[in-house]
């Protein structure tokens, strides 16, 4: 295509975006004062969120679903001590869903099960009428699936959120307001990853919710009943969207900006096998399975506006919780590892880190100077609160939710990407556009005041 006609084409692109802006893709009505929500899935997890809506005068807990019976005596027992009216229950197999998003005048619904379950679940949920969706991470297993639950959305003018909960942890978002002023300068290249020993998550002894044991799969509880399985036959970063999330909201992903290409690498697989071994000892039948996730798994992106990321997934050893935050600029740099900032010229000394709470402090988001004290018990160090009463907030208003089905699939999709990268001898990989292009129009939207 030649530079005249370039130039007419996305003339005509933004044209018609600005006629249907992001805030009028999807349907639009009138403000409600209560929505009617139901949850999918209340267990550890989903009882999280559970406990977030009872607190909400603005929300109406229709109906709840899963399949498991000590997971919902222990969400009845909540909902009876909140003093809230017992929703509709919906259990007995493993289709219960599709009878309550069905059957159900729903505003909204949450959804918090086993990744394989989420995209037909979303898909489900819009099919059947409802407008706003959100999804705990993974959006989908397969690059495919994430295209399918965008084109779903796209399709019913509906919303898709997914509740990544780390883009509202409370030094992310006062460094998102210092990336906004320009205390940074420039971005040039920034990091992030999940990195946090998970070996007690995905092996307990079949009773309890976390450890105790080093049973996963139909002998365990909780994730370890299903998420285990992941690494047992992928390798790839299986939970991305922890890192990257805060990363794409500094750097306007899908925004202005967007991922162009991705390249992995991944270590050996030693730590899980280890923990059954050193648990469960060599005589455990666990001991006798190949785990196919390695257990560092590095994953590099660059961006259209000439960024570079570094992720990485550390899950399988033992360390300390860290997401190794790396926010870099031409005037400077914030590294949560080391709980340290350097501003040239405004640090106060030349080339010496200054301890990061004092510049925490003084740009503290708005958000959070607000709604602090409605945090107070929520999961996560509070940011649980933000990602539920955005989504709230949003159906209430009949607005975009704060992150969109754009953001979910850009943010998981570098899960199969990365298993594509590997599998291929770490070859680079195209990252797919799943806004066809108008992320060159949209503008940011992610937490502008303090309203959500």
């Amino acid at each position: 295509m030649n530079r005249k006609n370039f130039i007419k084409n996305s003339a005509m692109a933004g044209m018609s975006f600005s006629l249907f802006p992001s805030s009028g893709i999807f349907a639009q009505g009138k403000n409600l004062q209560k929505v009617r929500l139901a949850i999918i899935g209340v267990g550890a997890r989903g009882t999280g969120h559970l406990d977030l809506l009872l607190r909400r005068d603005d929300v109406d807990l229709v109906a709840i679903c899963d399949v498991d019976d000590r997971v919902l005596k222990t969400a009845k027992e909540m909902i009876t001590k909140s003093g809230k009216k017992m929703p509709q229950v919906y259990t007995g197999d493993i289709n219960a869903w599709q009878k309550l998003v069905q059957q159900e005048k729903l505003d909204g619904v949450v959804i918090v099960t086993p990744w394989e379950w989420h995209k037909p679940m979303i898909i489900g949920a819009l099919e059947a009428g409802i407008k706003y969706v959100a999804s705990e991470v993974i959006l989908g297993i397969t690059l495919q699936d994430h295209w399918d639950v965008v084109k779903a959305a796209e399709k019913n003018k509906a919303h898709v959120m997914m509740l990544e909960n780390v883009c509202y942890r409370r030094d992310v978002m006062a460094v998102l307001n210092m990336v906004r002023q320009g205390l940074f300068g420039e971005l040039i290249h920034l990091q992030g990853g999940y990195q946090h020993d998970l070996r007690e998550v995905l092996f307990n002894d079949g009773t309890s919710t976390y450890g105790h044991g080093v049973e996963f799969g139909e002998k365990a509880f909780s994730e370890a009943h299903w998420r285990t399985e992941h690494s047992v036959h992928r390798n790839g970063d299986l939970y991305p969207t922890h890192g990257v999330g805060p990363i794409a909201q500094y750097i306007d992903i899908n925004r202005g900006n967007r991922f162009v290409s991705l390249c992995s690498f991944s270590s050996k697989a030693r730590g899980l096998h280890n923990h059954v071994v050193k648990v469960g000892g060599n005589d455990h039948p666990n001991a006798k399975v190949k785990f196919k996730a390695g257990d560092v798994i590095t994953t590099s992106i660059n961006c259209a506006n000439g960024e570079t990321i570094l992720l990485q997934h550390d899950t399988n050893l033992p360390r300390p919780y860290s997401l190794g935050f790396r926010v870099q600029g031409t005037e400077g740099l914030w590294m949560d590892v080391n709980n340290s900032i350097y501003l040239e010229g405004k640090s106060a000394e030349n080339d010496k880190w200054d301890a990061a709470q004092s510049w925490l402090d003084k740009y503290d988001h708005p958000l959070w100077k607000r709604w602090s004290k409605e945090t107070k018990g929520a999961g996560h160090g509070g940011m649980d609160f933000f990602v539920i009463h955005g989504f709230v907030e949003a159906i209430k208003r009949s607005a975009p939710t704060p992150m969109d089905v754009y953001d979910a699939a850009a943010y998981s999709a570098i899960t199969p990407l990365s298993e594509q990268s590997i599998d291929l001898g770490n070859q680079t990989v195209e990252f797919p556009d799943f806004t066809s292009g108008q992320w060159m129009y949209r503008k940011p939207s992610f937490s502008l005041t303090d309203e959500y």
